[in-house]
């Protein structure tokens, strides 16, 4: 069923475009934060740690989804 469906595929290029999404947008958050830009209604204090980790983790996705894709 899987063969037929090419879910193998589709999961890997998911994990592909969601690790890109979480760096992208991560990686927009801590630049716009070092510009000193700050979004408007937004209340709280920026978290560089979780940034840096979201960033982690949406690398090793990225990294993940791209094997996959590529290697399979």
């Amino acid at each position: 069923m899987t063969d037929v469906l090419g879910l193998d595929e589709i999961f890997a290029e998911m994990v592909l475009g969601l690790g890109l999404a979480i760096l992208v947008g991560n990686g927009l958050a801590w630049y716009r934060h070092r510009r000193g830009e700050r979004p408007e209604g937004v209340e709280g204090d920026f978290r560089a740690g979780r940034v840096w980790f979201l960033l982690a983790v949406g690398l090793l996705m990225t990294a993940w989804g791209a094997a996959s894709v590529l290697g399979g």
